[in-house]
């Protein structure tokens, strides 16, 4: 998909993206403490009833999950040699259970690390780490990318612009960050300055997602429409989750 073909779907209609994926793979079966993204190599199926659903229940999007697919979070695993065969895998995998007629966007998520100046790791290594996902998941066959859950702004400055240096220059890229219930991220900014840094970037969509309720994140879509030149995305998550008897339930 182009820049130009998603826009024109963007006027077109209100586009439906998936929902949860590490809580419904849990429900197939998931163990805790292992690496997701091995895992579901491992058993094809569970991604495959999950993708598959969400695409039967109408989503035009469903995003890879490659969300911790990066060199840094697979190297906790020992798996950081294998970034790239895992990522083009995962790709590949959410194509055949996506099916015909829905799109796959390569899923870029946060390091764990924080880059200068609210951390010490340089930018430029941030964007080596973010390229080699890039070309891992153009390689299988992603229609776009989402760069979601981001709390730094400067982290998905650093993933936007590996995507658009490594091979996807005219592909859809949506932003989403993560703010708190304060209305900022994590490490202080503010829903308005990064819609206004991401969108001059060349960022296609932005908008939040995880962390709040619907309502909450309504109220930050409210804040930055105004200052909005592109789509504004919301994906909340169901809720605020609870523990009870011992599980943890979205209401």
């Amino acid at each position: 998909m182009t820049r130009a073909e998603f826009k024109a779907l963007c006027a077109r209609k209100m586009v439906v993206l998936d929902g949860a994926t590490g809580t419904e793979l849990v429900k197939q079966g998931m163990p805790p403490g292992v690496c997701p993204e091995a895992w579901i190599l491992d058993h094809p199926e569970a991604l495959t009833a999950v993708q598959g659903a969400y695409a039967a229940a109408g989503s035009d999007i469903v995003y890879v999950p490659s969300f911790g697919g990066n060199a840094v979070k697979l190297g906790e695993f020992g798996l950081a040699d294998k970034t790239f065969d895992i990522n083009r895998r995962l790709a590949e995998l959410s194509r055949r259970a996506a099916g015909p007629g829905t799109l796959i966007f390569g899923d870029l998520a946060p390091t764990g690390n924080f880059v200068v100046p609210i951390g010490e790791w340089p930018f430029e290594e941030a964007v080596r780490i973010y390229a080699e996902q890039v070309r891992a998941l153009l390689a299988g066959g992603v229609d776009g990318f989402v760069i979601e859950t981001m709390m730094d702004l400067q982290e998905a400055r650093a993933a936007l612009l590996a995507v658009r240096e490594n091979g996807g220059s005219d592909l859809p890229v949506m932003v989403t960050m993560t703010f708190e219930s304060g209305g900022r991220t994590l490490t202080g900014g503010l829903p308005e300055a990064a819609l206004a840094a991401l969108q001059a970037l060349g960022a296609d969509a932005f908008g939040c997602n995880c962390s709040t309720g619907p309502g909450d994140m309504a109220a930050i879509i409210a804040r930055i429409k105004p200052y909005a030149k592109i789509p504004l995305i919301a994906k909340p998550n169901a809720g605020l989750p609870l523990l009870r008897d011992g599980k943890t339930v979205f209401t």
